[in-house]
């Protein structure tokens, strides 16, 4: 049987890409097709989770077992998973975890079960648009506000930084237990 599988993504407007792949596939299978049809590298630690019909996260199929679960808990490895274990029929939701660190997410939808067909390798049947950039650039700067043109931050702006009435006095600071060096001298 083949699964006919339809990805979004609430990122990018006109993004969808359509794949057919065998139910006897992995979930790993399924992973490395989403992100072969975004052009997308196979390097991060992406997960599935199968969703409900209102889109609430259900049990999630990992990677790689990291061995963090409790021992009620049933662990599922992509590699290890076939998509018709979790496959009940048409218009079966999962989100696919291809940003771990901003758990952004592709919405997979299964469109259509068409029995009597078998695939090798899955297959794009249908792509539209562009995909969202696959790992958020995280911005790890000072507000502009918060630096001055030496780049220390200015008395009044450490109120947005660190919260209000906060600021560095020199003599609070206990140097008892640091060892501070100043070229060759020990102080």
């Amino acid at each position: 049987m083949l699964y006919k599988i339809k990805f979004i993504s609430d990122e990018v407007e006109g993004f969808l890409r359509e794949l057919q792949i065998d139910s006897e596939a992995t979930f790993l299978d399924l992973a490395k097709a989403i992100l072969d049809a975004c052009d997308f590298p196979d390097d991060q630690m992406t997960s599935f989770y199968v969703d409900n019909e209102d889109w609430e996260r259900g049990q999630q199929i990992t990677r790689e077992d990291m061995g963090g679960g409790s021992a009620d808990e049933d662990c599922y490895v992509m590699g290890d998973t076939r998509l018709s274990e979790f496959v009940e029929d048409e218009g079966q939701n999962f989100e696919f975890v291809f940003d771990p660190f901003s758990d952004r997410v592709f919405y997979l939808t299964v469109r259509e079960l068409i029995p009597g067909k078998h695939l090798e390798k899955a297959e794009v049947v249908r792509s539209a648009g562009n995909p969202p950039q696959q790992i958020a650039e995280l911005d790890f700067s000072l507000p502009a506000a918060a630096t001055t043109k030496g780049g220390a931050a200015d008395d009044d702006d450490a109120d947005d930084i660190f919260g209000e009435g906060a600021s560095f006095n020199d003599d609070e600071l206990d140097l008892e237990g640091f060892e501070i060096m100043d070229g060759s001298e020990l102080y």
